[in-house]
């Protein structure tokens, strides 16, 4: 039965992404004239269809694989405000929940992703014309390397925020930078005992390129009370409950500065991270 419902999810998130993907790639193409009310106009629009396409993929799940969200904190959210979103990052079904438990809660999610995510088939080019930020991180050996790569990643950042001023827009980011593994876990030695270590740049670039137009930080925390599952367990059906605990705050003026540059700005930055780290941690447990 369980293989039954991973076809068929499979099947419909397949035709949902291929009949939204063709709209969205062409509205992408004619955001390519450089003419700001039409590139405004038929951002909207991809966004319309991105929106139909997550709603639909919550149709597939409940007909197929459907499953119980436990959910608190979600208040106080509305649909034309800009946000940063973070969250913890156990698996990709990670993705599916947040964007069913914020939809049309605030403005469309768009998620940092890693540059060579840009070749995935369809979905590849639907991120590129949503106008997803694609980054190339540079690694500490390939920065010794080539020393001109240093700042690259924060000017990759900035570029990508610049798209995001003119309209209501929720930047998402995993802070710590990758799927949370007990493996991972061990070789990092994590001072949380649920969570990696948090990552401060991506979103210090964030608030530094946007901080006048982010008005909230939303904070989720997701948990999997039957253990973290892969995609293929969420489309078969064997995840029955998911916790989604919801806090937001303000984002404030001392989260705003420059993060490559200012060593005590950055010091700070992230011993806030990390005390914010220590509560999600302390949530997790809370909901174990």
């Amino acid at each position: 039965m369980s293989f039954l419902r991973s076809i068929f999810s499979l099947i419909f998130y397949c035709l949902n992404t291929l009949f939204w993907f063709v709209p969205i790639f062409l509205f992408g193409l004619i955001k390519l004239i450089p003419f700001k009310p039409l590139q405004t106009l038929f951002g909207v629009l991809a966004k319309g269809c991105a929106s139909n396409w997550v709603a639909t993929n919550s149709v597939i799940q409940n007909v197929f694989a459907p499953y119980k969200i436990e959910l608190t904190g979600l208040d106080t959210l509305k649909r034309k405000d800009w946000y940063l979103v973070i969250a913890n990052h156990q698996s990709w079904v990670d993705i599916l929940v947040l964007q069913r438990v914020l939809h049309n809660q605030i403005p469309f999610l768009n998620f940092f992703l890693k540059k060579e995510l840009l070749y995935v088939p369809f979905l590849g080019l639907a991120w590129w014309a949503l106008d997803f930020p694609f980054m190339t991180r540079s690694s500490k050996s390939q920065l010794k390397k080539n020393p001109k790569l240093k700042g690259k990643d924060i000017e990759t950042t900035r570029k990508a925020c610049e798209k995001f001023k003119t309209m209501p827009v929720s930047v998402v980011n995993f802070v710590e930078g990758t799927r949370f593994t007990p493996e991972k876990h061990s070789r990092q030695k994590s001072p949380f005992k649920n969570l990696l270590k948090p990552k401060a740049g991506g979103i210090a670039f964030v608030m530094q390129a946007m901080g006048e137009q982010i008005n909230q930080i939303v904070n989720v925390t997701i948990h999997y009370p039957d253990g973290i599952p892969t995609f293929m367990d969420f489309a078969s059906g064997k995840v029955k409950r998911v916790q989604v605990h919801v806090e937001t705050q303000g984002a404030d003026d001392k989260l705003i500065g420059d993060y490559s540059a200012d060593n005590q700005f950055r010091v700070q930055f992230q011993a806030e991270l990390n005390t914010l780290w220590q509560q999600k941690d302390a949530q997790l447990e809370k909901l174990k």
